[in-house]
């Protein structure tokens, strides 16, 4: 079985477009431009730092160099995973969603998801060391803070508002956990502080057709493989609130599964050599990786 992995957001760079400007593939950039009404061009090819990692900018670029990637590879996997914003990218590889509706749901979400954070005032840390039932006994006391990514054993992120994260990262040790590190993130992302943006993306979802689709994708919500359809409304709906189940999507998967990442980065290929050791696991991030 070989496994299609679309990072997220965390997963981007200044520039990152530039090693594909030239090839043939690079044209889904300009029809996922004016699909998503962004200058997704500008965004992977001469966008500051400052600006691309906004939440906004941050998911169409991401999204649209996974496509670029995925029609210059033309990779044909069984299966297909993606990280928070890379499910919508794993959605369109499947053929579950049309590319120009999954660059429309993208800008959707990346401004819904803006919003929210404007409104709640909510951030994330990386916990590093302990695992989810740990980090869950530690955090008790504090009602608004929730696991968000469970990314690879010994590597959850947490998310909540602003001022129970700076709780936690000042007892960190108290509570029994050995490191936190905040993250550089624009809100509580996968979290019940995003609630106002699934409001916000209702209407987008309930305006877009899903289609059966060639294969599955894992969800991340439950961990587990979905054909197409009408469920994928839900399932994304409580994406943005809900945990992002990495690790539990790869430990379902046979023993013998292999995976190529679609993206810049290479972010997802690291925690799947963590959570399968033994895996076969190659990245597609520059031209140079389709040899």
């Amino acid at each position: 079985m070989l496994v299609a992995l679309f990072p997220g957001q965390g997963s981007l760079k200044p520039e990152m477009g530039a090693p594909w400007v030239d090839h043939e593939a690079f044209t889904v950039v300009d029809e996922i431009a004016e699909a998503a009404a962004m200058d997704v061009r500008g965004l992977l090819l001469n966008t500051p730092l400052e600006v691309l990692v906004r939440t906004d900018n941050a998911q169409i670029a991401t999204f649209a160099l996974s496509m670029v990637i995925a029609r210059a590879s033309g990779v044909h996997a069984d299966l297909a995973i993606g990280h928070s914003l890379g499910e919508y990218s794993a959605l369109a590889y499947a053929g579950i969603l049309d590319q120009r509706d999954a660059a429309r749901l993208v800008a959707a979400r990346g401004r819904a998801m803006v919003m929210a954070a404007e409104l709640t005032e909510g951030s994330m840390l990386a916990v590093l060391g302990a695992d989810e039932a740990a980090i869950m006994q530690a955090t008790e006391d504090l009602d608004t803070v929730v696991v968000a990514n469970q990314n690879a054993p010994g590597q959850i992120v947490v998310a909540g508002s602003v001022a129970q994260l700076g709780i936690l990262k000042q007892e960190a040790r108290e509570r029994g956990l050995r490191k936190v590190i905040p993250l550089e993130v624009g809100g509580a992302f996968h979290s019940p502080l995003m609630a106002p943006a699934q409001v916000q993306l209702e209407g987008a979802l309930d305006h877009t057709t899903f289609h059966e689709g060639s294969i599955n994708v894992v969800a991340n919500v439950d961990a587990a493989p979905h054909a197409g359809g009408a469920q994928w409304r839900d399932l994304l709906r409580a994406q943005l609130i809900g945990t992002v189940r990495f690790v539990d999507s790869v430990a379902q998967l046979p023993s013998d599964a292999s995976f190529v990442e679609l993206g810049a980065g290479g972010v997802l290929a690291g925690l799947v050599r963590r959570i399968s050791p033994d895996a076969t696991v190659r990245t597609i991030a520059i031209p140079d990786d389709l040899s």
